[in-house]
């Protein structure tokens, strides 16, 4: 019988550990999940103390479709997730997906390079939902694509050493503790005018919203075809409450679309930003 990703069941958690600070990495056995899970898309989480009744939207990190397990990655910030770092492995959580649309995997290049060139950019707790895009797309492509991955963090670095399975990795850091100091969008901008950068054919991201504007601008400056996976806060997580509309453009004017289920993922360059 198919999963329906609407659904709520509960998983057993495999573990749950602190990598960085503030950074924890769940792994969940849900192999009904791992068979629809595509890179991009995202679960909800309940915590057991039912005064929180909304859930957590967390991104894919990894689909494990050998074990069947879920890994996530995500940041405490909040009541509702410091409760998630609490739990220990053997405990079981409540989890609704995989929930939204995920990134495209069908690079059909408008300029017919090959191998294709791709840039992946990835800021802070953006970064887990590109590393499973990564690994899809090098297992697709193999030889045919060349992937440049470009992650910006405030201070604190995470899973750079996995990225580097997939492609060359550039790092930045707002502390100038690791990398190029500043944002990332400074550290592309600073390759390109040291001749570094090479022309890509498809730009994917996700990150805070003043990272997408930035990169949107460059992107389409430089021409590049792409994918962007929004942030924003949700209510539901499947459509019902539409609390996270963007505005994105259509041949006339635009059209409101719930970034919870007509996204996260959308054609960078119809985006509106506010």
């Amino acid at each position: 019988m198919c999963h329906n990703p609407l659904d709520r069941k509960s998983y057993k958690i495999i573990s749950n550990i602190m990598i960085k600070p503030s950074i924890y990495e769940m792994l969940i056995q849900a192999p009904d999940i791992v068979k629809q899970a595509q890179a991009g898309q995202f679960v909800n989480l309940y915590c057991n103390d039912q005064s929180k009744l909304l859930p957590r939207p967390i991104s894919i990190c990894e689909i494990n479709h050998e074990q069947g397990y879920l890994r996530l990655l995500y940041a405490v910030v909040g009541s509702g997730t410091h409760l998630f770092s609490e739990m220990e492995a053997g405990e079981m959580i409540d989890v609704l997906g995989p929930l939204g649309k995920g990134f495209s995997l069908d690079l059909n290049s408008e300029k017919h390079n090959s191998p294709k060139q791709v840039l992946i950019v990835g800021g802070g707790v953006g970064t887990p939902p590109l590393l499973e895009l990564s690994k899809e797309l090098k297992k697709r492509y193999q030889e045919e694509i060349e992937i440049t991955i470009m992650l910006g963090f405030r201070d604190d670095v995470y899973l750079t050493k996995e990225f580097e399975a997939y492609g060359k990795v550039y790092i930045s850091t707002d502390s100038g503790r690791e990398g190029y100091h500043g944002h990332v969008i400074g550290l592309m901008e600073e390759q390109k005018l040291n001749h570094q950068l090479k022309t890509f054919d498809y730009v994917y991201a996700c990150g805070p919203t003043p990272m997408l504007k930035g990169l949107q601008n460059f992107g389409l400056r430089e021409g590049y075809q792409g994918e962007f996976s929004l942030e924003e806060r949700m209510g539901c997580g499947f459509g019902g409450c539409v609390g996270c509309v963007v505005a994105i453009k259509n041949a006339e004017d635009f059209d409101y679309m719930k970034v919870c289920k007509d996204g996260p993922v959308f054609d960078y360059r119809k985006v509106i930003f506010s």
